[in-house]
């Protein structure tokens, strides 16, 4: 499987299938791939009042561990420093937030493109200190 597919493409695939699986659920999508200098929000969305700022992890196997857990608290913080700016920026500041991770772990794939997987949504993944 991994030998067929281009590992470069598996992080974009990633986060597609998470943007479609959010907006499944019912989040709208405001923005993908937020950069704030050096960080990034691979999903920006609002999910009923709140806002969430989603990082997405793709694997194809849980080897190494849950792909989740690739979610370290540098990461975080990477992501807490974007989401700060991004509410800065937006002017936004009074939105209820929460940080989210969504998981996908594939199973399979045809002709270079994934063609199984599961997704694994983790709300309130992690909290940002004041």
């Amino acid at each position: 499987m991994k030998a067929t597919y281009d590992p470069h493409l598996l992080g974009p695939a990633g986060e597609q299938i998470a943007a479609d699986y959010l907006a499944n659920q019912g989040f709208h999508i405001i923005e993908r791939n937020y950069r704030f200098h050096r960080n990034e929000i691979d999903i920006i969305a609002r999910h009923q009042q709140t806002l969430c700022f989603v990082e997405v992890k793709t694997r194809f196997s849980s080897a190494k561990g849950h792909p989740a857990e690739s979610v370290t608290p540098q990461k975080q913080r990477e992501i807490i420093k974007a989401a700060r700016a991004y509410l800065a920026l937006s002017g936004d500041m009074d939105s209820d937030c929460r940080f989210d991770v969504v998981a996908i772990l594939v199973q399979g794939m045809v002709e270079n493109r994934i063609d199984s997987f599961t997704v694994e949504h983790f709300q309130d993944a992690f909290w940002a200190n004041s």
